[in-house]
């Protein structure tokens, strides 16, 4: 059994659990994925170890972590740069950076989390246009990520990080369901959604229906 054991939501469908994946995959570290139903409630059963009792959680021989920023962090220092890839940039002010931008999509942005769900990422859905609260969400959003992507460069900084993913994800919500995007945002969006570790977790199974 590996050392190390990732439990994700059984219909891959959570964007904390992609993270935490997308994580681990980066780091190119061997593991066991764990798919956990959580409408039949597997994360409730007597063995699930993370004190919260959430999804995502890694498993590292007896000690348990949920909260995939957290995970992301962990792994980072537990195997560390160079004998593994980094997934936060070495420059302090752009690792704030990346750190900020994680806990800004986790905690904000709300009206697009709820309008363009990941289940419209995963799932072709028929959705209505986006309320005013939503569209305005949206200006803010590329407001505020639009001056760290550069013309021509598909990461926010020299080097890929782990907010790469995150953001890439928000931008598909928007960009997959038709919502128009400036060019160099889009590309960016499409260039990480084809990175191996994303294209990977995209690539699991799901049942044919949301």
């Amino acid at each position: 059994m590996s050392e190390l054991t990732l439990f994700v939501d059984a219909r891959f469908e959570s964007p904390w659990a992609m993270s935490a994946f997308v994580a681990i995959e980066e780091k190119g570290l061997p593991y066991e994925l764990k798919p956990l139903d959580l409408k039949k409630g597997e994360h409730r059963e007597g063995g699930y170890g993370p004190r919260t009792g959430r999804v995502p959680s890694l498993r590292h021989g007896d000690f348990w972590l949920a909260e995939s920023s957290a995970i992301a962090e962990y792994l980072a220092e537990n195997f560390p740069y160079p004998k593994h890839p980094r997934i936060f940039p070495e420059n302090l002010q752009q690792r704030g950076t990346c750190r900020e931008i994680q806990g800004w999509l986790r905690s904000d942005l709300q009206p697009i989390r709820t309008e363009r769900p990941t289940t419209s990422v995963w799932w072709k859905q028929s959705l209505p246009p986006l309320s005013a609260d939503a569209v305005a969400t949206k200006e803010r959003l590329l407001n505020a990520i639009e001056p760290l992507i550069s013309e021509g460069r598909v990461t926010l900084f020299e080097q890929w990080c782990i907010a790469d993913a995150d953001l890439a994800l928000m931008l598909q919500r928007l960009n997959l369901n038709g919502e128009a995007l400036p060019a160099k945002v889009k590309a960016y969006a499409d260039a990480n959604w084809k990175r191996p570790s994303i294209a990977k977790w995209n690539a699991l199974p799901r049942p044919a229906t949301p």
